[in-house]
């Protein structure tokens, strides 16, 4: 971290962040087992193998590095798996497996990734001034 090569102890502030929410989560456990009457693992928890497998492909559907790339892959990611699941009932794991092709050939980089080399004034990194001669001066 570059706050603690500057000295600042960061254990502090990843423990507050934890606790804090750990407690908005509980709560809002809490206040669904109150609403519900009982709690089932099964409806709390990620039930089967297959969510880990969801997860990291809305991640690389995303792209890495950036906070809004599993956003969006999140996003897209279950708009195509409830219309597999609808449209494509009892082949919705062969079009799932598609997806994940058409994902590794067309956008190895993620959705965020097409669009920083699509759209690069847009969705690009932004480099000022003072690091573009740092950069210069490297060279």
């Amino acid at each position: 971290d570059k706050a603690e090569a500057m000295g600042i102890y960061t254990m502090r502030y990843k423990i507050i962040g934890w606790v804090v929410s750990a407690f908005f989560v509980g709560m809002a456990g809490g206040l669904m087992g109150n609403m519900i009457g009982y709690i089932e693992p099964t409806e709390v928890a990620f039930a089967g193998p297959t969510f880990g497998v969801f997860m990291v492909l809305m991640a690389i559907l995303g792209g890495k590095g950036t906070l809004w790339g599993p956003v969006i892959g999140a996003t897209v990611f279950h708009v195509f798996k409830e219309g597999f699941w609808t449209f494509f009932l009892g082949w919705q794991y062969v079009a799932l497996g598609f997806l994940i092709v058409v994902i590794v050939v067309f956008f190895p980089e993620g959705i965020m990734g097409w669009l920083r080399e699509k759209y690069p004034e847009k969705f690009g990194e932004v480099i000022d001034e003072a690091d573009r001669k740092a950069q210069v001066e490297l060279k």
